[in-house]
């Protein structure tokens, strides 16, 4: 599978997917510390910067058509219960839709999508059915998923919401990478003694081309992972009911990435030197990399059923 990654951040994606064999063809990232992490981790994988301007670039004009998935992040601060609210209207919203203008130059096989639970209710849900009607007007079958990251692996919560769509038009295949058969089966889950414990983790929707809400079901959780709780916006843990602040490796495991992965020579300073306000920033605002793994595993399943058939 060759991939591309906008707002690319740290890279949750390909530490995700390199032992998938997976292989990034470029990146798009502006802000320094994360491309400086790029940079280091991945000195043969071009960046090519703002992606407003990347249609632009050679190396994009030649990926055209030889790219097999995009995964993009755009910025979440329009969409986000916190920010102001002003979606699409906000430049930093209509990176969104800039994406989907690359999406349908490139015509990527697979398209995946990330952002904050808040952009469903962003302009009372306008917002985000835009977006997912533009993905279905340039020919992709989309499904989406609340999935949050404390059950796939690691101790926090995180709900984000991901966009998959297919360039064969039909939201099965898009569907089929983000449920599982015995989540759609699956009665509503209720509480009970014997699972008190346990958390509803995500809602879902699928929908062929832009039909809105043919599918919605709710899903059970997997228990808790232990006694703690992280927050991941203000980098706090509560450890015996005491909160205390992560260190930037804490932060990294939290994420699912290898310890010092941020850890990196920046601005003329050695690694040890590495600022961690720096690391900290770059860390909350990637992905969660067990879920891309998750994902980027589920993809590879249906496209064998796919290859098979």
């Amino acid at each position: 599978m060759k991939y591309a990654t906008v707002c690319s951040g740290i890279e949750a994606c390909t530490v995700a997917w390199k032992p998938l064999g997976w292989e990034a063809q470029w990146f798009s990232e502006i802000d320094k510390f994360p491309s400086a992490v790029l940079a280091h981790h991945y000195p043969n994988t071009p960046n090519l910067g703002d992606m407003t301007k990347i249609h632009e670039h050679e190396t994009f004009k030649k990926s055209v058509g030889s790219v097999d998935l995009i995964c993009g992040g755009t910025p979440c601060q329009s969409f986000s219960i916190a920010g102001l609210r002003k979606g699409l209207d906000d430049p930093r919203g209509n990176l969104a839709l800039t994406y989907l203008g690359l999406v349908d130059k490139l015509r990527p096989e697979w398209v995946i999508w990330e952002n904050v639970p808040g952009v469903l209710s962003s302009d009372g849900g306008r917002d985000f059915g835009t977006f997912l009607a533009a993905l279905g007007q340039i020919g992709y079958g989309w499904a989406y998923r609340i999935l949050d990251a404390q059950y796939f692996g690691v101790p926090q919560r995180r709900r984000r919401v991901f966009v998959v769509g297919h360039s064969s038009g039909d939201w099965r295949r898009a569907a089929a990478v983000l449920f599982e058969r015995k989540s759609l089966s699956r009665d509503n889950f209720k509480m009970s003694e014997k699972n008190k414990n346990t958390r509803f983790s995500d809602t879902y929707v699928a929908s062929k081309k832009t039909t809105i809400g043919t599918l919605m079901a709710n899903c059970g959780s997997k228990k808790w992972l232990g006694n703690q709780e992280a927050f991941s916006g203000d980098y706090r843990i509560i450890r015996n009911g005491k909160a205390s602040y992560l260190t930037p490796i804490e932060c990294e495991r939290l994420q699912g990435f290898p310890d010092n992965y941020t850890q990196i020579p920046y601005r003329n300073k050695p690694t040890d030197k590495c600022p961690d306000g720096s690391r900290y920033k770059g860390l909350g605002n990637s992905m969660a990399v067990p879920v891309m793994r998750w994902i980027g595993e589920r993809i590879d399943f249906v496209e064998s059923i796919i290859n098979e058939s």
